[in-house]
């Protein structure tokens, strides 16, 4: 297991509920609704972070459509989707979808299935930003979260991309989909071209970030205790606090682990 790698003390700057939630791919409007059953069934893999305390929701996009590997100390990029003060907002940008095309007809872009429930934290030690999480629900991961890497707890070094570098060709954001800060939370980056010390750098749709796997076991590895809750159907945060609705979303990956 992952051990401290620095004896500088650990703060924590934010405490907040995190879901999980992946969507199918898109499908014709007279094609039957399959059940995805496998990563290769997804068209997006997203979490969520709200804060404890603000009006505040991120709605992540994570690449490569799972979390890194905490044990590798793999890497994955990801953006912010979408920043809302709403749970409204959020369960808006994630229902089923219908739209027109020119060449293919009528398309549905399935509603999204939560899979996975949990309590995170962002902590800073020294100048490195890490995002840990600990799993609520399902009570017993499955084969959902097993594809998804969602494991029952991991730990994530957390980088936020300087908009104002660049990026390799074929990666990243478009220049006008990245975000804009403020002139003063720009000069966060300095000339870097990651930042990771003000955690209000994820606060913008846009914003770009890397997470790197860092640890498995959260309290060796951060010397913190998230602690989880015994969450069921009737008492999880997904339905009360990010409002996301039992008719329109397919709950069995949440509840039980299983593709749908």
């Amino acid at each position: 297991m992952a051990q401290r790698k620095s004896s500088q003390p650990t703060e924590i700057v934010e405490r907040g509920n995190i879901y999980f939630i992946y969507r199918p791919k898109v499908r014709g409007e007279d094609e039957p609704e399959e059940i995805a059953d496998g990563i290769d069934d997804i068209e997006r893999f997203h979490m969520v972070l709200r804060p404890d305390g603000v009006s505040l929701f991120r709605l992540m996009t994570i690449g490569r459509k799972r979390l890194p590997d905490t044990e590798d100390h793999e890497r994955n990029w990801g953006f912010v989707d979408l920043i809302a003060k709403s749970a409204k907002e959020i369960t808006a940008e994630l229902g089923e979808d219908h739209y027109d095309t020119k060449t293919r007809g009528e398309r549905v872009r399935p509603a999204a299935r939560p899979a996975g429930e949990g309590v995170y934290v962002l902590t800073r030690t020294g100048h490195t930003l890490h995002l840990a999480y600990a799993l609520e629900l399902p009570e017993k991961p499955g084969p959902v979260q097993k594809e998804l890497n969602i494991q029952d707890e991991g730990s994530f070094a957390l980088s936020v991309k300087n908009p104002k570098k660049g990026s390799p060709p074929n990666t990243g954001l478009g220049d006008n989909q990245e975000a804009e800060y403020p002139a003063k939370l720009q000069k966060e980056f300095g000339d870097r071209r990651f930042a990771t010390e003000d955690t209000r750098l994820l606060d913008y749709a846009g914003a770009e970030f890397i997470l790197i796997g860092a640890g498995h076991d959260v309290e060796r590895h951060l010397g913190v205790d998230l602690e989880p809750e015994d969450e069921t159907e009737g008492s999880a945060d997904i339905f009360k606090q990010l409002r996301i609705s039992k008719g329109k979303h397919p709950i069995e990956p949440l509840l039980t682990g299983e593709w749908r």
